[in-house]
């Protein structure tokens, strides 16, 4: 068995994804690196993979599909891995090296020890382009213990501008198999449930204080783009209410108090990102969407509704008028200078 399976989703990657792989060939043989070339027809996609795979053989495996978006590669990356561990790298993000070799040292000893975690957690940073300097990096040193297993008894509640993402995480392979994820194909944004689902069940942490996940922003095309983002506006939407979907099911699941908050916090975040596309476009149907969305939050949990709603966040997207679409699109501005993730 692997130590580690490392998903890469690659659809016409060709220009970028050569800089993810030599990084995460640093790993070596603990190391399998799952490269899904999904459908890729416009470029030399599939004959880099191959290559890659037939250059190491024992690190390096070539899956080739019909597209399915990049929840359904993430998919076939679960389906495939022998790794103790998962994780998903995009193919033009990068992981940093010398990080990288301390998570899989950490990641060694948890298995020697027969501690085997179920989530484990590393910093990530917005390499926004041309931007050498004052690079956003997600840490949560004032939310998890650091170099140590730890539970949801010792987890501190996280503030609205930091959140856990698909970057931040590795987690236990069988649990994804456990808790039957399955992302939705030929959807964008499904790394908010990728990142959500799987700590219904989650138990047992592990947080490395490391910069490990360079998450490269830059390319007019990405999914994170503003413009990109409105025009796929229907997809952040089914994503938002197949969260509250899920937040809705795992009302049976007896969770620790401060479990729950995790979740409800990713709630949060969805709720926000969500509103704000609402509140800054300028198309009526859209504005539409706004009322329902939150009636089905009120409907799935009214305290958690409650709680959201009158949270400063809350708030301020719900500001009426005008003005209240004015107040949002200036923050919005805000967090992107600060970030820097569009």
């Amino acid at each position: 068995m692997k130590l580690l399976s490392v998903t890469v989703p690659c659809y016409n990657s060709e220009s970028y994804m050569r800089k993810c792989i030599e990084s995460l060939l640093t790993g070596g043989e603990d190391v399998e690196i799952l490269i899904v070339d999904d459908g890729s027809t416009k470029d030399r996609t599939a004959e880099i993979a191959d290559e890659y795979q037939e250059k190491y053989p024992t690190i390096v495996r070539a899956i080739h599909q019909e597209n399915k978006g990049h929840g359904g590669a993430v998919n076939t990356g679960i389906d495939h891995a022998t790794g103790l561990y998962f994780k998903v790298v995009d193919s033009d993000d990068w992981l940093d090296r010398s990080a990288f070799e301390k998570v899989l040292d950490a990641l060694r000893g948890l298995a020697k020890s027969g501690n085997i975690v179920d989530a484990f957690f590393a910093n990530y940073v917005y390499e926004k382009q041309n931007r050498k300097y004052r690079k956003y990096v997600m840490r949560y040193r004032m939310y998890f213990p650091e170099g140590r297993i730890f539970g949801w008894d010792q987890v501190k509640r996280m503030n609205v501008f930091h959140y856990v993402l698909m970057h931040s995480l590795i987690y236990r392979t069988e649990l994804l198999r456990e808790v039957e994820l399955r992302l939705p194909e030929h959807t964008f944004y499904v790394d908010n449930i990728y990142a959500f689902v799987p700590f219904s069940r989650v138990k047992t942490m592990y947080y490395l204080n490391v910069n490990l996940y360079r998450y490269f922003i830059g390319r007019s095309d990405q999914s994170v783009n503003e413009k990109v983002m409105m025009t796929r506006f229907p997809q952040q939407l089914r994503v938002a209410y197949l969260m509250l979907d899920y937040f809705e099911r795992f009302h049976k699941l007896r969770l620790h108090p401060k479990q729950r908050e995790f979740l409800l916090h990713d709630i949060l975040i969805i709720m926000m990102i969500t509103t704000s596309m609402i509140m800054r476009s300028e198309d009526p149907e859209m504005l539409k969407e706004k009322a329902p969305l939150w009636n089905r939050l009120k409907k799935v949990d009214y305290m958690a509704f409650l709680k959201i709603r009158a949270s400063a966040s809350g708030v301020a997207l719900n500001l009426p008028g005008e003005g209240g679409r004015k107040v949002v699109k200036k923050g919005y501005h805000v967090l992107e200078k600060v970030f820097g993730f569009d």
